[in-house]
């Protein structure tokens, strides 16, 4: 006698797939909406500007226009439409109205699927040159970035990895983009801009410093490795988003055995852009190099016993307070997968690091102009 499913069983099945469907639907117009926000407000922008342009003063323009502008658009739209909305309006279209591209062409099917498609305006404007993709609020963060490539390489990463808009002020905050060009060379650190992060070699991970301000750890306190352990796991969402891309998270204090003696790995985690395994190990303190020789061996034990055949090579990085490079570039091997990162408890200097990475970039143009 043949199985048939109950009434129940097929009501639930029936069940899931129209509530799916419902849900879909319904994140896709919100996605609509919150594009169409964006446009519309990056046209407001641009009339703006345009009506400026014909004679008035800044300070006069927004005393008066914008201050009669706003009274007329609330007494018939309703609330939103404060004169600081407006400067934000003008701000936003004299920030994106000098890209020329669209900052996320539409390269495939899948692309205009997931993009609407929003033709606001009339005629070949400058608001047909752009693919806005994220909410007005993601956007209020990015305007406020006065580097062009820092708030490119932002909104790229923010769109491929689905940042709200609190991970974005977030990442915004950690210098993200800083600490990413401090580790790469020039035609590198130009790709940030391009094409955001980019995984592609096990030093495309590497960020300088690791930014562990989310830990609630005060810096001029005493903690132990097993204490700065514990806050990563239980925050540990955030710390696989201040690693990046392709994080998978397996387990703490991995224990393996080795000639009848036992090895504990602090962090074990899999990369699944790279496809290898990445071992982590906490330092509250000056790195050694008896540090560095240990990592070497946990790197060697899993590139000989856990990893197959089609994974690359495991990465090991050594997480601490402070290093000097040229301990570790005298104790590891010049083709060692081994990265010592310092980390910081507070949020970097955004100044400082900003000036860092113009000077890095000063001295690629000089090496290449000599």
């Amino acid at each position: 006698m043949n199985d048939v499913p109950t009434t129940d069983n097929r009501l639930d099945g029936l069940f899931d797939k129209v509530a799916t469907l419902i849900e879909q639907a319904r994140q896709r117009v919100v996605t609509a909406v919150n594009i169409a926000e964006v446009y519309t407000k990056y046209e407001i922008g641009r009339y703006i500007v345009e009506d400026e342009q014909q004679g008035n003063t800044r300070a006069e323009y927004g005393r008066k226009v914008l201050k009669e502008l706003s009274e007329r658009l609330t007494s018939r739209f309703g609330d939103g439409w404060s004169p600081e909305t407006l400067k934000l309006c003008r701000r936003f279209y004299t920030v994106y109205s000098n890209l020329v591209d669209s900052v996320y062409p539409i390269r495939d099917e899948k692309d205009k699927q997931r993009l609407p498609n929003l033709d606001l305006t009339n005629g070949d404007d400058q608001s047909q040159k752009h693919s806005f993709t994220l909410s007005w609020s993601h956007y209020l963060i990015l305007m406020r970035i006065e580097n062009p490539d820092a708030r490119s390489f932002y909104e790229i990463e923010c769109a491929q990895q689905q940042w709200s808009v609190r991970q974005l002020s977030r990442q915004v905050g950690s210098s993200l983009y800083e600490r990413l060009a401090l580790s790469r060379n020039k035609d590198e650190v130009m790709r940030l801009a391009r094409e955001g992060q980019t995984v592609e070699k096990p030093s495309d991970i590497i960020k300088n410093p690791v930014t562990l301000e989310f830990l609630g750890l005060k810096p001029d306190e005493a903690y132990s490795e097993t204490k700065l352990e514990s806050a990563i796991i239980n925050k540990l969402q955030t710390f696989l988003l201040e690693l990046g891309k392709g994080f998978l998270f397996e387990a703490r204090q991995k224990r393996f055995t080795f000639d009848e003696e036992s090895y504990y790995v602090d962090l074990v985690f899999y990369n699944r852009l790279l496809q290898c395994y990445v071992l982590i190990d906490l330092k509250t303190d000056k790195l050694t190099h008896q540090d560095l020789g240990q990592m070497q061996m946990y790197v060697n034990y899993y590139d000989r016993f856990v990893r197959q055949d089609f994974e690359k090579p495991t990465i090991g990085i050594l997480l601490c307070e402070r290093k000097t490079d040229a301990l570790v570039e005298l104790t590891l091997p010049k083709d060692a997968n081994i990265y010592a990162s310092a980390y910081q408890l507070y949020l970097p200097d955004k100044t400082l690091l900003q000036a860092k990475v113009k000077e890095w970039i000063s001295e690629f143009k000089e090496q290449a102009d000599n």
